[in-house]
């Protein structure tokens, strides 16, 4: 159980980090992170990372395909939370 909250820890940590930092590649004209490389950080753990992300730097709001796949990648993590930790 500890080994996989700092897994999940590292990975929203890693969404985060990869979401800001496209950010600022964009406004720099720098090489970008791929969205592949986004979407996948976020299906790995770190969704909410990513979805934070998203608008504490207000980037790739305007694409339909983050705007709706961040928040249902997210809602389907917690309902495997719910599922593989919540009993009844």
């Amino acid at each position: 159980m500890k080994i996989l909250l700092i897994y999940l820890a590292v990975m929203n940590l890693a969404g985060l980090a990869a979401m800001g930092s496209d950010k600022r590649k964009a406004i720099e004209g720098d090489w970008r992170i791929p969205e592949k490389t986004l979407f996948l950080l976020s299906i790995l753990g770190g969704s909410l990372g990513t979805l934070l992300g998203m608008y504490l730097f207000r980037h790739k709001t305007r694409h339909w395909y983050f705007v709706v796949g961040m928040p249902m990648i997210f809602l389907i993590h917690l309902l495997l939370i719910r599922l593989i930790f919540i009993r009844h």
